[in-house]
């Protein structure tokens, strides 16, 4: 049975594109280093449509999805993800919420995956 949104914790679930090896070694990283307690699914394994979602979409951007509906994609995926880490990096997701902040991580997130082939793995 593939993850679906019925199966989402409370803390929700972070999509990512398990062909991406930039995006993987990320996962990776919130995951053991900032102690994410979110659920990390590849897009490729999620029942998409529980979400809404459509392969088109979560293969443009990270999907960060709460099992009440809630979908937040790109930077704003990362800043939730941020709000369920370590103490130290939930302020960083709430201030990536201010809206000149949001701005300027959700340019931040089309950068680096406009060249995420091109950086170093975290």
């Amino acid at each position: 049975m593939r993850p679906s949104l019925d199966t989402v914790p409370g803390t929700g679930a972070f999509l990512y594109d398990r062909d991406c090896g930039f995006c993987r070694r990320s996962v990776v990283l919130a995951r053991d280093r900032l102690r994410v307690r979110s659920r990390f699914v590849a897009w490729q394994d999620f029942d998409l449509d529980s979400a809404g979602l459509t392969p088109e979409q979560t293969d443009a951007s990270a999907w960060f999805v709460y099992a009440d509906g809630r979908r937040f994609s790109g930077g704003d995926a990362v800043a939730e993800l941020l709000l369920h880490g370590r103490p130290l990096t939930r302020p960083l997701g709430r201030l990536a919420r201010f809206p000149l902040l949001r701005v300027l991580n959700r340019a931040a997130y089309r950068w680096v995956s406009a060249n995420r082939h091109r950086l170093p793995l975290p």
